[in-house]
């Protein structure tokens, strides 16, 4: 397996932005002092408050070494206290991620961006909004994309599998462990299909604002980006004609993703896009099955904002060892690099696509070359909390295990087999291919 080589087309797109990772004065690199505390970094008091003042949510914050350790952390006591299964588990609008929604819904005055009620609401009205020609695009696009985003998630199966047999020390006989480049390239396999899928969301979108009428327009520019208290309380799964009804469950995802995406694109920014949360990376060690399953089938849930920070750190300073939490805490530096490059990747993949919001052409090979290069980007960094997850898992006492069962807090829950995004798979079929992310025999550097 080689070792991905970035093109030098890349390379000069890269090169050409200028995009500060971190404010700093004129002529000076990043500063990489700690900026003020952000959802797992605040103290719990102002955590509950974040919705209240979108300073507190920014790229600066999310970078940060505490916010990125705490999350990290986070994912490496749902990994080691879960299975397979829940590991799989991931909501569908992690996907496709550069339309803005999250940092909507991170900077909501009403503090309820992570709530089921608020997709659902922005959803209906847009939905009630637009024509029936205009919601007929978005079905005909999920007609076309829910094959894809089946395979998108299907293909993640294998390389969550090859993380848990690592884990447990169940490689292919004669390996040397996990194949970092394998990791690297299969990683930008996904996000080179992510890309292409959100691709084809951003044309869509940009067709049905170009089309909107002088009403439409108004009724948007009453609804204000980032506060719940000002959209109009309209129930999407209320509206008779809501696309995707009477459909497969993703299907009527797509759709309401679709719409809801509209709105934060549409009235959002360039700043909004690029933002991305902490647990954006790494999304393969089952940290969401942790934190949204006790919010599953349930209407008006507020997933705390602060349970990942608590947990996280609670992880790190209540049960491991000193030589335990060396093995979690060094990722932060391992991956510093990465995770800069992310923010330029991001940032130029956004810029493609938010022209097809003005009229424009996103270059479809740019989009996809520079989804890959941020898949590769999360390769990398997942590899780092793999192996550090199964260095930490070997050494674990009998006691310790108990105390992570206990700090994961979900008596009583059982994943499914595996689940594509959110939706339990009943009669699984056998995941195959992960033994191709580990070092053949003769392979062992």
């Amino acid at each position: 397996m080689k070792t991905p080589v970035r093109s030098l087309a890349l390379l000069a797109l890269l090169a050409s932005l200028s995009v500060p990772l971190l404010r700093s004065e004129p002529g000076q690199p990043p500063s990489p002092q700690p900026p003020p505390r952000q959802d797992s970094d605040r103290p719990k008091k102002k955590r509950d408050q974040a919705g209240s003042n979108a300073d507190n949510y920014t790229l600066a914050q999310a970078m940060s070494d505490n916010a990125q350790l705490h999350t990290i952390a986070f994912n490496g006591l749902a990994f080691l206290t879960g299975d397979f299964g829940a590991s799989t588990f991931i909501p569908p609008g992690k996907v496709c991620d550069f339309f803005g929604f999250q940092y909507m819904r991170d900077i909501d005055a009403a503090a309820k961006g992570h709530n089921p009620v608020f997709l659902n609401r922005v959803a209906g009205n847009v939905l009630q909004t637009l024509t029936a020609e205009q919601t007929g695009w978005f079905t005909a696009l999920a007609v076309e994309q829910v094959p894809q985003l089946e395979s998108l998630a299907a293909m993640r199966l294998p390389l969550i599998q090859a993380f848990h047999l690592n884990a447990e020390g169940k490689l292919p006989p004669g390996s040397a462990g996990l194949n970092r480049a394998a990791v690297i390239e299969y990683v930008g396999n996904i996000f080179a299909l992510d890309a292409e899928l959100s691709l084809r969301r951003a044309e869509v979108m940009g067709k049905v604002a170009a089309s909107l009428t002088a009403e439409q327009k108004a009724y948007f520019a009453k609804m204000k980006f980032g506060d719940f208290t000002t959209w109009p309380e309209v129930d999407a799964d209320s509206l008779k004609d809501r696309p995707g009804r009477g459909q497969p469950k993703l299907f009527g995802v797509a759709c309401m993703t679709y719409a809801s995406e509209f709105f934060s694109w549409y009235a959002g920014s360039e700043k909004a896009d690029v933002y991305f949360c902490p647990e954006r990376h790494g999304t393969y060690f089952g940290g969401f099955y942790m934190k949204d399953m006790p919010a599953m089938g349930k209407k008006n849930y507020d997933i705390s904002t602060s349970v990942t920070g608590d947990s996280g750190e609670a992880f790190l300073e209540s049960v491991l060892t000193p030589a335990q939490r060396r093995e979690v805490t060094a990722t932060v530096e391992k991956q510093r690099a990465a995770l800069k490059e992310v923010v330029t990747v991001r940032t130029a993949l956004s810029r493609e696509l938010r022209k097809a919001l003005t009229g424009g052409q996103p270059d479809r090979a740019k989009v996809l070359a520079l989804g890959r290069r941020y898949g590769e980007l999360d390769g990398e960094m997942s590899w780092y909390y793999a192996t550090s997850f199964a260095a930490v898992n070997k050494t674990l006492t009998a006691d310790q295990r108990a105390a992570l069962v206990k700090l994961r807090n979900l008596d009583g829950y059982v994943s499914a087999p595996y689940y594509l995004y959110s939706d339990a798979v009943k009669t699984p079929k056998p995941v195959t291919g992960a033994e191709a992310l580990f070092f053949s025999p003769d392979k062992k550097s």
